[in-house]
């Protein structure tokens, strides 16, 4: 049944994909609030990032686990990047945001701990995960690297948001998370960068690039995340009013004018208002935060899942050996079948959109239009 569910999200995944590539995600998204999934793939992602944390350490300490094959823990490593990108695709749409309801307070809390793997990593020098089994080792700590990312680009278009975000969300990002300060951290040690042999190597599509010296000073989209969602928190109105500004925070992020140089600022430049919010910042003493007596929402499913299943971890670890993690060879034949059949070019053309018509003439069309950015037309 779960690899069947999984078998579900890996389709959506590549669906919202090859959607967004296509500029034809809306009817995805419309599908996935109208039926309510949004919760439902939040609440998937956490579980399987609890299991992770707290079955998988279990798991790979019993003696008597030994694998015939490690794909099927594969396939759940797998399953968190896949529901994180999917988010990702998804979440640049306001409704999907608001749809997500009150386990947004949940996936901010997610996103909070997989950007804390981020700063530990880039002030370790290497990822802060777990020591999974000998050949999946390399796997699992590219695939967390990727997923924090996948995290950094959520956070970010939660960001976006503000305005209509619940009070509690706010809340938990400026004052529980502390969440710009942990963004000054990125800027800083910058984790999707480093030096190698003498040569600067920079994070993008899913692998590390050479930087040619010419290109060393170019923002990379995940920089861009980082600045996007550091002007959502800074400069909203809303946000000002909550974030306390004190003494320790003032000077972490008065640490973002030695970044702000002309080059980054011609590239973004709408950090033209964050350099004038700093230089305001430097010279005056911002009023305290206003303290609203509220009733705040706390999240639910982490603590939920925690609670429930609180002592049984290694009793889970067990009997997920014996039913899940050892099966037969033929078993496994029929799992890699299923698997191929789900990434085969004939399902991905049967998930791929239509390409869009031009609405007067009925052929292929190229451009859409800019107002309503649902037609589209061959020519102007």
């Amino acid at each position: 049944r779960w690899l069947r569910q999984h078998e579900c999200v890996e389709k959506l995944n590549m669906h919202a994909i090859l959607s967004a590539s296509m500029g034809q995600e809306q009817l995805l998204t419309e599908l996935l609030v109208t039926y309510t999934k949004i919760p439902v793939l939040i609440g998937e992602l956490i579980s399987v990032e609890i299991w992770k944390y707290k079955i998988f350490p279990v798991l790979c300490r019993l003696k008597d686990f030994k694998p015939r094959s490690t794909f099927p823990i594969y396939v759940v490593l797998h399953h968190e990047a896949s529901i994180i990108n999917l988010l990702e695709t998804v979440f640049f749409h306001k409704e999907v945001c608001e749809s997500a309801e009150d386990s947004i307070l949940d996936l901010i809390d997610y996103c909070h701990r997989k950007l804390t793997l981020l700063a530990a990593r880039s002030a370790n020098g290497q990822p802060a995960v777990l020591v999974p089994p000998q050949e999946l080792q390399n796997q699992a700590e590219t695939m967390e690297f990727e997923i924090s990312l996948k995290a950094l680009s959520v956070l970010r278009f939660i960001t976006d948001q503000v305005e209509s975000l619940p009070l509690s969300a706010l809340t938990r990002m400026l004052n529980t998370h502390n969440l710009p300060c942990l963004l000054v951290e990125l800027v800083e040690h910058c984790p999707w960068s480093c030096r190698e042999a003498g040569k600067l190597k920079k994070f993008e599509n899913g692998m590390w690039h050479v930087v040619p010296p010419e290109d060393q000073v170019k923002m990379t989209k995940l920089d861009g995340q980082v600045w996007l969602a550091l002007l959502n928190l800074l400069l909203s109105p809303e946000c000002q009013r909550k974030y306390p500004f004190d003494g320790f925070n003032k000077s972490q992020l008065l640490k973002l004018r030695a970044f702000l140089t002309d080059v980054l600022i011609d590239q973004l430049p709408n950090l033209v208002e964050m350099q004038r919010f700093l230089s305001h910042l430097a010279v005056t003493e911002p009023a305290p935060p206003k303290k609203d007596l509220v009733l705040e929402q706390v999240p639910v499913i982490w603590n939920h899942i925690l609670k429930k299943n609180a002592g049984k971890w290694e009793a889970i670890a067990k009997h997920q050996v014996k039913r899940i993690f050892s099966p037969t060879e033929e078993e496994l034949k029929l799992q890699a079948h299923r698997w191929a059949q789900t990434y085969s070019l004939d399902m991905m053309e049967a998930l791929a959109p239509d390409k869009p018509r031009c609405s007067a003439c009925g052929v292929e069309a190229a451009k859409r239009c800019s107002r309503c950015r649902n037609e589209w037309y061959c020519t102007r």
